[in-house]
C-alpha cells in the first residue's frame, strides 16, 4: 500500500482538509476567516507569523492556516505547505500597483512541489471597492487561464460584508472532497 493510499484512509476517517491561507500584507486573509466563523471583524491586525483556525463546515474539519504576507514573512511561507490540501490565495482586488508583484508571488507558489497536488481557490477581496479589478480583469492580470494541470477557481468577494466566501470555501470543500474522499 503507497502512502498516499494510506494518508487517503486516514483523511477519509478524520474528515479533515489542511486549508493554507496566503495573499500579500493587508489583502484580507484574516478578514476572511474570521468572518467565516462568525467572529468580529472591525478589528484586526496584521498577521505576525501565522494564526490556524479549525472549523467544522458541511461534515468536514478545516484547519486554516492563516500565514501573514509581509514581504519578511514571505519567505517563511514553504514552512507551511507540508499536506495541504487546499491553498487559498486572497487578492486585495483594489491594489492595482502591486498586482505584478501578487502575481510574481502565485506563481512562485504554485512551482512549488509539495503544493502540486492542492486545489487553488483565489478570492478576488474587496469587491466592495469603486477602484477594485473585476474578477475577469484579475484573471487576465494574473495569467490564470494560462494555468495547467491545476484545479483552480476564482470569486469575487468582500471579506468585511462577507459576500462570496461561503461560495469560494463551497468550491474548496468540494474539490479537495472530490480528490481525497472518493468514498463519499
Amino acid at each position: 500500500m503507497g502512502l498516499l493510499s494510506i494518508i487517503k484512509k486516514v483523511k477519509q476517517r478524520e474528515k479533515e482538509m489542511r486549508v493554507l491561507m496566503v495573499g500579500l500584507d493587508n489583502a484580507g486573509k484574516t478578514t476572511v476567516v474570521k468572518q467565516l466563523n462568525g467572529e468580529d471583524t472591525s478589528t484586526i491586525s496584521p498577521t505576525l507569523g501565522f494564526n490556524i483556525k479549525t472549523l467544522q463546515y458541511h461534515s468536514y474539519c478545516l484547519n486554516i492556516w492563516d500565514v501573514g504576507g509581509q514581504k519578511t514573512l514571505r519567505s517563511y511561507w514553504r514552512n507551511y505547505f507540508e499536506q495541504t490540501d487546499a491553498l487559498i490565495w486572497v487578492i486585495d482586488s483594489a491594489d492595482t500597483l502591486r498586482m505584478q508583484d501578487c502575481k510574481d508571488e502565485l506563481l512562485g507558489l504554485l512551482k512549488e512541489e509539495k503544493l502540486v497536488g492542492a486545489s487553488l481557490l483565489i478570492l478576488a477581496n474587496k469587491q466592495d471597492l469603486p477602484s477594485a479589478l473585476t474578477v475577469a480583469e484579475i484573471i487576465e492580470e494574473l495569467g490564470l487561464k494560462m494555468l495547467r494541470n491545476r484545479h483552480w477557481h476564482i470569486v469575487g468577494c468582500s471579506a468585511r460584508k462577507g459576500d462570496g466566501i461561503i461560495s469560494g470555501f463551497d468550491w474548496v470543500v468540494q474539490d479537495v472532497k472530490s480528490r481525497i474522499y472518493v468514498l463519499d
